[in-house]
């Protein structure tokens, strides 16, 4: 793949920080967000048991066909929306959130409003 730049270095360094603090439980699991050059990733995990509750993404295959159209930042908002739903249908309602080393910015952002306004806290 080659050398990481500095911008990737940078963004491994906010999320080893993020990740000391931050650690989801079975009452109050991990909202996990990755972000791509054209998608974006979002996962619930239980960090106690080690495995991931609930996942969504741009790529999702009930997703796909409603983004085609839509920018990333619309787009986010959507993975957003539906991970709330999801979420909520599963009996979660209170995340830690993990913007994985991102800034909360732009399209992290605008996951974590959507989130928040489908009704989950953090």
């Amino acid at each position: 793949m080659g050398k990481p730049n500095r911008a990737q270095l940078a963004r491994k360094r906010r999320h080893v920080r993020v990740r000391k603090q931050v650690e989801g439980t079975s009452e109050r699991p991990r909202l996990n967000v990755y972000r791509s050059l054209n998608h974006i990733y979002a996962q619930i995990i239980d960090d106690s048991r080690g495995s991931t509750l609930l996942s969504v993404s741009s790529v999702d295959p009930s997703l796909r066909k409603s983004l085609a159209s839509k920018t990333r930042t619309e787009q986010a908002t959507v993975v957003g929306t539906t991970l709330a739903e999801r979420a909520t249908e599963a009996g979660i309602s209170q995340v830690v959130f993990d913007r994985g080393g991102y800034k909360y910015h732009g399209r992290v952002k605008k996951l974590a409003e959507a989130s928040r306004e489908g009704g989950l806290k953090f």
